[in-house]
């Protein structure tokens, strides 16, 4: 049997150390899924290496993504490469002009 070192494993673990979920605040018997129920509040959750903690709350789905998946503000480093033209030429691909 192949068993990971205690080291990689530890690794792995603290690297989701702060991660956050969001967790749907409903009750009876509906569906939990947060795309199901997006009107309904959320719970924030944070991932302490251990268990799941009480983070904070959300109003909705939307306020709970814009909590978890914040925009970057900083503008692009570099620009976005132009789209270029179709080249002129014959391939395998490109039908014969008439006339040619």
């Amino acid at each position: 049997m192949d068993d990971e070192p205690l080291s990689e494993w530890a690794k792995r673990r603290d690297e989701r150390i702060g991660r956050l979920r969001a967790v749907p605040l409903v009750s009876g018997d509906v569906p939990k899924a947060s795309h199901l129920n997006p009107d309904s509040p959320c719970a924030i959750q944070r991932w302490n290496g251990y268990t799941w903690e009480p983070h904070g709350t959300a109003a909705n789905l939307a306020e709970a993504q814009r909590l978890l998946y914040p925009r970057d503000e900083r503008p692009p480093t570099a620009p976005a490469p132009e789209p270029q033209p179709l080249r002129a030429g014959r391939g395998r691909h490109r039908k014969p002009r008439p006339g040619e």
